[in-house]
């Protein structure tokens, strides 16, 4: 999309706070927004909270920014994404960007380290390095908050439900195994792991999506995901197991 000039026949006001220990965010975006867009934008800064509460309440209102375009007032961000024709994100709303973010930077880091080890970006070792740092990665979205993540896990692992402390246990097998096969190390104990992990991993995707036809949200990035439970998640648990298969038969 191209900037435009801004054009003065188009004004708007952002009544918005700039308190010496908070300045809003959505009234950032929403000046730059209204600059991109080609209207004067009159920034009206709200610096102490007696003047925010005040505004808010003169309005009736209950948050800020507050935009207004000629005598119209628009409302917040959102508000004004919605009267400028852009699409607003739905919080509730499912999504892969997560994990294929995590897959992108474990393929990036794999190539990467390939070309400095064998001066050649695409190997086998970068496809089994590939899997190993996914493997990291997710396990650390995972322990960003343990009691989220197991909470969303039990809804359709089947031996989580039925075991609790595998539940808890599932992000820190899968950070030690991704880490031991990354390295090459203590393949008697990363295999099995892996492959135990994967196997059961897959059993309940293919079991709680394809049988139960139940539409849930994923934990694989954690237990805030909006990641759709299906064809990603047992994709992610199916590299585990033939990481494992591939490594056993390696030994």
């Amino acid at each position: 999309m191209t900037d435009t000039k801004p054009d003065t026949t188009l004004h708007a006001a952002v009544y918005r706070m700039v308190l010496p220990d908070h300045i809003c965010p959505y009234g950032i975006r929403a000046v730059h927004l209204l600059k991109r867009k080609g209207y004067a934008v009159d920034d009206r800064w709200l610096t102490t909270r007696a003047a925010t509460d005040a505004f808010k309440l003169e309005q009736g209102v209950k948050t800020t920014p507050q935009i207004f375009i000629g005598e119209e007032r628009i409302g917040g961000y959102d508000d004004l994404r919605r009267h400028l024709g852009l699409r607003v994100s739905d919080p509730d709303a499912v999504s892969y960007v997560p994990v294929l973010a995590v897959f992108a930077a474990a393929a990036a880091l794999a190539i990467a380290v390939s070309q400095a080890v064998y001066a050649a970006p695409f190997t086998a070792r970068a496809a089994e390095w590939f899997v190993a740092f996914a493997m990291v990665i997710l396990a650390m979205l995972k322990l960003q908050d343990l009691s989220r993540f197991t909470t969303m896990f039990i809804g359709y692992d089947l031996l989580g439900r039925r075991w609790l402390p595998y539940a808890a246990a599932y992000p820190f097998l899968e950070f030690g195994a991704g880490t031991l096969m990354s390295a090459h190390a203590l393949a008697w104990l990363s295999i099995p792991t892996a492959l135990f992990i994967g196997s059961v991993g897959a059993v309940s995707v293919v079991y709680a999506v394809y049988i139960q036809k139940r539409d849930i949200k994923c934990a694989c990035v954690g237990g805030s995901s909006r990641v759709p439970l299906g064809f990603v998640s047992l994709t992610e648990n199916l590299a585990m197991m033939a990481m494992a298969l591939w490594m056993l038969m390696k030994q």
